[in-house]
């Protein structure tokens, strides 16, 4: 339900705050007091676009936010979706700079238009005389005889498991084509898979081997210069280990003289042995390097094999090659036992399809059941309203479908509903925007949401002066369905007729208010006495005597 909206520079709207009960809200004043403007502004959190023509002050942004309590929809699975922290206490708020631009949150947190649009389509609900798109729409239409059946937890066990199917559907059909594929292209494979096999490649190998042949290929340079470091340290007549060895006799001779002395002969006598097995290891590298034509040609015979084999693949690495070898093995797999898969999977989806097809049976039955009971609830609400020339059928039909993919199967089972109607005594049934007024409309619309709120959670709904061309007993009866209405969900409705505002639980009036040369847009919510003097307004004019002010008294009955 909508707990609170707050207007800041829009319109005619400076500032303004308004806090909504759960039952019927009534909104009442003069004709462009501004009730559609707070209704403007209210559709711009529910994701409408917005124009920065119409702000109070052309200097300041607009900033629009409303208060939801959601905890009764069933909303964190759109949450989650939609990558938004759930709470149950929701703030929706949207604001527009004065250059146009504008920015939407929900919790705080940013959203595009769209999301915003669509949390707000399962927040509220408004319904003007010329809003008649949803009443012909095949799904409410549905949603109306489900809400009647009273399946909810069978539907949704079939939806559940409906969505399964489906994505085990698609499943089968990516096997099937990729199994087609495969065995199209099995040679191709079978061949690229067994040269790549053949070649016996490791991850590390060409590095290994590149490093190899660098070394072959300069091995004279190296043996070289290997010998030339051994001689200097270890053969020549003055090499280090010679000189150092020199050195060290030096310093044994002062060893009495000062025992520090002693400490750096140990040291030095260390580093002589470290030397002698640094010019071991030199000699027994440079005994090891040689050339060997045969092992160059054998490794340029390999590097030119593997170089060879990237090129043709357009790969960099022996990794990417032991990949794509891998990838060729699942594929010839699939070519070869991609038909197990693949009936493996279609027995289970025909064990699906055989369950799913059991459960719209039940869906359907219960329907069929449902539909005259509904029928004549509605037809009941409609005589209560003045209609009662009114007919209504509802058709229950299997959907079109049975040669798709899914068998016939739907979202919401295998049905579908059509409602056909007329207003008048001697008509022939049709589609309702084809045969009824606005008027007309509005009143089987607030017949059947009475009939859905019965059982289903539905959102805050707005009637936006529906009542046009009804009055006296007829909008008296309209009025105490919207009462009726409101027991199930909060009811916000903008009306002129004094019998639909007597039956609201808060009343709140929206007036003009002038200071100097600006003209604002207020409201306030009324107290019992300020009520009475509205509605005996709204009975006999401005200045109402005492028989209008008892006439208010008596409409508004037990709610005084």
């Amino acid at each position: 339900m909508l707990q609170k909206l707050s207007i800041s520079n829009y319109a005619l709207i400076d500032n303004l705050e308004i806090s909504f009960d759960s039952g019927l809200n009534i909104l009442t004043g003069e004709t462009g007091a501004g009730k559609s403007i707070i209704l403007g502004a209210l559709s711009l959190i529910l994701g409408q676009r917005a124009e920065s023509r119409y702000f109070f002050n052309q200097q300041r942004k607009c900033v629009i936010e409303g208060s939801f309590k959601i905890a009764a929809f069933h909303l964190k699975q759109f949450f989650e979706d939609n990558d938004l922290d759930y709470e149950a206490e929701t703030v929706l708020r949207r604001e527009i700079s004065a250059d146009g631009k504008s920015r939407a949150f929900v919790n705080d947190t940013p959203v595009n238009l769209p999301a915003l649009k669509a949390l707000g389509e399962k927040l509220i609900d408004i319904h003007s005389q010329h809003a008649t798109l949803e009443i012909n729409d095949p799904e409410f239409q549905l949603l109306v005889v489900d809400a009647a059946a009273k399946h909810e937890e069978l539907l949704n066990d079939y939806r559940s498991k409906f969505s399964a199917y489906k994505k085990a559907t698609a499943r089968l059909r990516q096997l099937i084509e990729e199994s087609d594929n495969a065995k199209a292209d099995l040679d191709y494979f079978q061949f690229q898979y067994d040269e790549l096999e053949k070649a016996s490649l490791s991850a590390d190998e060409q590095e290994n081997l590149e490093r190899e042949l660098y070394t072959l290929n300069n091995a004279g340079e190296i043996k070289r210069n290997l010998l030339a470091a051994h001689y200097l340290m270890q053969e020549g007549e003055t090499s280090a280990i010679i000189q150092l060895s020199e050195a060290g006799h030096k310093l044994t001779l002062l060893e009495k003289f000062n025992p520090q002395i002693a400490e750096l002969y140990q040291r030095l006598k260390s580093a002589i042995i470290e030397l002698k097995d640094i010019a071991t290891e030199i000699e027994t590298i440079e005994q090891r390097t040689h050339t060997d034509e045969a092992r160059a040609e054998e490794i340029n015979t390999r590097l030119s094999l593997i170089y060879n084999l990237q090129k043709k693949h357009r790969l960099n690495s022996n990794i990417e090659l032991l990949q794509l070898q891998e990838d060729l093995s699942g594929k010839i797999q699939q070519a070869v036992f991609g038909d197990e898969a693949i009936e493996k999977l279609q027995q289970q989806l025909n064990a699906n399809k055989k369950e799913l097809e059991q459960l719209a049976g039940e869906l359907s039955a219960n329907r069929k059941k449902a539909i005259p009971g509904t029928e004549i609830q509605v037809l009941q609400a409609l005589t209560e309203m003045g209609m009662g020339n009114a007919a209504l059928k509802i058709e229950l039909s299997t959907a079109p479908g049975h040669n798709s993919p899914l068998g016939g199967l739907g979202a919401n089972g295998t049905d579908s509903v059509h409602f056909l109607f007329t207003a008048n005594k001697g008509h022939s049934l049709a589609e309702m925007s084809k045969v009824a007024s606005g008027g007309e409309l509005s009143r089987l619309m607030l017949g059947i949401k009475s009939l859905i709120a019965q059982n289903t959670a539905l959102p805050t709904i707005i009637f936006d002066e529906i009542d046009s061309g009804v009055s006296g007993e007829v909008a008296n009866k309209v009025g105490q369905v919207m009462a009726r209405l409101a027991d199930n969900l909060q009811v916000i409705a903008i009306t002129h007729l004094p019998q639909i505002a007597s039956k609201g639980q808060s009343h709140y009036f929206v007036y003009k208010d002038e200071e100097g040369a600006t003209t604002y847009t207020r409201i306030k919510q009324l107290d019992k006495q300020e009520r009475v003097f509205e509605i005996a307004k709204m009975l006999s004019g401005d200045k109402p005597g005492e028989s209008a002010l008892q006439n208010a008294k008596d409409l508004l009955g037990s709610l005084q």
